[in-house]
């Protein structure tokens, strides 16, 4: 519609449309306050929304918290203290098994007490120059070992399957009480105890059987016989016997273990201060030079780490006392 049309209705119905016109006009005012009130009031909404939203713009969005992160950490390649400490822990009781070491591995009653056997290295420190699982080769020779008594001290033997060991492996009596096989050339075997020294000139690896025990081999003419022999841990069912040298009291005192399945490592005893090593002579006796210990609790340990408590041992010179307990088979 132009604006000549409306000129022309105005004119013609002035009296009439005046009125009118303001009547319009007040409707269209009356409407447009109350549009811009409510205008006011959404943008005032809007003012308010955008007031309580944070402006700091290191906060996450809702995107950056829904989705993963553009970069990966690094692993963590060190496990957490907690966890090295616990796995210390439980290491702690297999590195403190042996009585040189700082022990604390409880043991059982005072004649029966044990300890479980100690890793190859620790056996082999143990075992001196005779160790477990390896084979020797050297010669046999032949003795009269009369009642199989030697150098060990250990008495009559109760069988003569007995051999002196040279004086290199005899090692200060470490050999004593040991058990070895024995195999010849020609295919025959036979197992003696450790009982005797045989003195330079016999060489490393040799063994100087009995004669009893070198005629299950070969024929005594035969002289010297080529060998190989191991170390063993037979099968026993007598106990581990106690006896003082002659001369012990409580002012000095000589120790030794009896019939032992396996070669005994250290003999230790018990004083005011706690266990006590005692040295061990070339004639297969630990001694207390101060009387140290003598008379009391008794603790021996085989070349395996196997750890035996014994008491009620008393002073009695040259007598064998029953321990009634034993090394385990290895």
């Amino acid at each position: 519609m132009s604006t000549t049309k409306h000129g022309t209705a105005r004119k013609y119905r002035r009296a009439v449309g005046i009125p009118l016109a303001l009547v319009a006009v007040a409707v269209v005012v009356c409407l447009a306050a109350a549009l811009l009130s409510r205008g006011s009031t959404a943008d005032v909404s809007v003012t308010a929304a955008k007031a309580s939203a944070p402006t700091d713009s290191s906060a996450p969005s809702v995107t950056a918290a829904t989705t993963a992160p553009t970069s990966t950490p690094p692993p963590v390649t060190t496990p957490p203290t907690p966890r090295r400490t616990a796995k210390a822990a439980t290491k702690t009781p297999a590195t403190t098994r042996s009585p040189r070491a700082a022990s604390t591995t409880p043991t059982r009653s005072p004649r029966t007490a044990s300890t479980p056997p100690r890793t190859t290295s620790a056996v082999g420190s143990l075992a001196g120059r005779i160790k477990p699982a390896v084979r020797y080769r050297g010669v046999a020779t032949a003795y009269e070992a009369a009642d199989g008594n030697g150098a060990c001290l250990y008495g009559p033997a109760p069988n003569l399957m007995v051999a002196a060991m040279n004086h290199t492996d005899y090692e200060s009596a470490k050999a004593c009480g040991a058990y070895v096989l024995v195999r010849a050339a020609n295919g025959k075997s036979i197992t003696v105890r450790i009982v005797n020294e045989c003195p330079l000139p016999c060489a490393p690896g040799q063994l100087d059987l009995s004669q009893q025990a070198f005629a299950k081999l070969a024929k005594l003419s035969v002289g010297r016989l080529p060998i190989t022999w191991t170390l063993l841990s037979p099968a026993l069912s007598s106990p581990i016997s106690i006896r003082y040298k002659v001369g012990s009291s409580q002012y000095w005192c000589g120790i030794q273990a009896i019939g032992h399945r396996n070669p005994l490592a250290t003999l230790e005893v018990r004083t005011a201060k706690g266990w006590r090593k005692l040295q061990r002579t070339d004639y297969n006796y630990f001694l207390s030079p101060d009387g140290s210990g003598c008379g009391k609790a008794i603790r021996i340990t085989d070349i395996y780490g196997q750890r035996l408590s014994i008491d009620g041992i008393a002073i009695k010179p040259d007598v064998a006392q029953s321990t009634r307990v034993q090394f385990a088979r290895h």
